[in-house]
């Protein structure tokens, strides 16, 4: 049995899609790494990764989450987070304390050591954001274009699997 498929009609905006330069997944990916780099002679600075940036400035915006919770935030399985958050916390910025409940549940803190190092690093934004030549407005619209896109390609009927060949088949 044959069926259409799902595809954009080929027209001249959509025949370049194919081109490495249009990969809107290339662009942000690219896009993506060139921030970490920007983003690396600071941390280097501080002694800390991305990964570990990320927590300590979730945790420095609400403490004492859970493990669960940071995960949901930065997108990052438990099984990723544990061994970042197990760094942190040998480093001194952080402490992890199970749930009195529910031993399951792992709650994480700053230490005063690491909320100090959270507020050294709460600037970088701001240095990035120079280094990126963005004006506010500009940077508020990237922000919420990129944000949108996440959070639509996050919804359960986003990952439905559409056949890769323009040919009709089943």
């Amino acid at each position: 049995m044959t069926r259409k498929q799902e595809t954009l009609p080929r027209t001249d905006e959509t025949a370049g899609l194919s081109s490495l330069d249009r990969f809107l997944c290339f662009a942000v990916y690219s896009t993506g790494l060139a921030l970490t780099r920007a983003y690396k002679p600071y941390l280097d600075e501080l002694g800390l990764t991305y990964p570990q940036y990320l927590v300590m400035m979730v945790l420095a915006q609400e403490d004492g989450q859970t493990v669960g919770a940071l995960g949901d935030k930065l997108f990052l399985e438990s099984n990723t987070l544990t061994p970042l958050i197990k760094r942190l916390e040998a480093m001194g910025y952080v402490t992890r304390t199970r749930d009195r409940t529910d031993e399951r549940v792992v709650h994480v803190g700053l230490t005063g050591k690491g909320r100090a190092r959270a507020e050294e690093a709460a600037c970088l934004p701001e240095k990035i954001l120079l280094a990126m030549g963005m004006s506010p407005s500009e940077f508020d619209r990237t922000l919420g274009s990129l944000t949108r896109m996440r959070d639509r390609l996050r919804k359960p009927d986003a990952g439905k699997r559409l056949p890769v060949s323009r040919d009709a088949a089943d």
